[in-house]
């Protein structure tokens, strides 16, 4: 059994989440690899980029993925398009329509000025910096469906008090995708106070 686990916007392997599903996936035998999917070019991330790392990693064997965040957004988005090599998903309050609410978050005279500059200067957590990206990111994202069509089984976990990615965009996921179970956690975006809730339901979802 291998596992992905695809990190969030601006972060990195060394977030505290991807440390802590691979650590419990590891004491488990489970082999749990988590690739940096920016690959080292923040600059020029974007969601197809990202997803030829994924590919990449996955290396055409069969896979469960765990995505936090944007990186949720990315395994459902694997996952509809390799219906065969995707087994399950674990998804932690997944920025479902990404390229629609991305933008959107962004006053209009700053979206217009980071399109017209091309870059824009982002609070990268995994860096503890600022760093420049470009807006090709806006560009690529809209090509990209709000809610992929995944039909695989898939347990999402989403907190009641996110601010960064409303629960409502989960729950309207799987009022459509029967073979998704919502947890709504009483908890915010990060879902860090509640790793123990996670990781047991986690662990009954894989089998371990």
């Amino acid at each position: 059994m291998k596992v992905i686990y695809c990190h969030g916007f601006a972060s990195s392997p060394a977030s505290s989440k991807a440390r802590f599903f691979a650590a419990k996936l590891t004491e488990c035998g489970v082999e749990c690899v988590v690739p940096a999917l920016d690959g080292g070019d923040f600059e020029n991330l974007t969601i197809s980029g990202q997803l030829r790392i994924l590919e990449e990693e996955a290396n055409g064997q069969p896979v469960h993925l765990v995505g936090s965040s944007l990186g949720g957004y990315l395994s459902a988005l694997y996952a509809a398009a390799h219906p065969d090599q995707v087994q399950s998903l674990i998804l932690l309050a997944p920025a479902f329509c990404f390229g629609s609410r991305y933008p959107g978050e962004l006053k209009p005279e700053d979206l217009a000025a980071w399109k017209a500059a091309g870059t824009r200067k982002i609070f990268h957590y995994g860096h503890e910096r600022e760093m420049d990206l470009r807006y090709t990111l806006v560009e690529d994202a809209a090509q990209y469906a709000d809610y992929p069509d995944f039909q695989q089984p898939a347990l999402i976990f989403h907190g009641r008090s996110d601010d960064v990615v409303p629960s409502f965009l989960s729950e309207r996921f799987v009022a459509k995708h029967p073979n998704a179970t919502l947890r709504i956690l009483e908890s915010d975006h990060q879902l860090t106070d509640v790793t123990d809730i996670l990781w047991r339901e986690s662990k009954a979802f894989f089998g371990l």
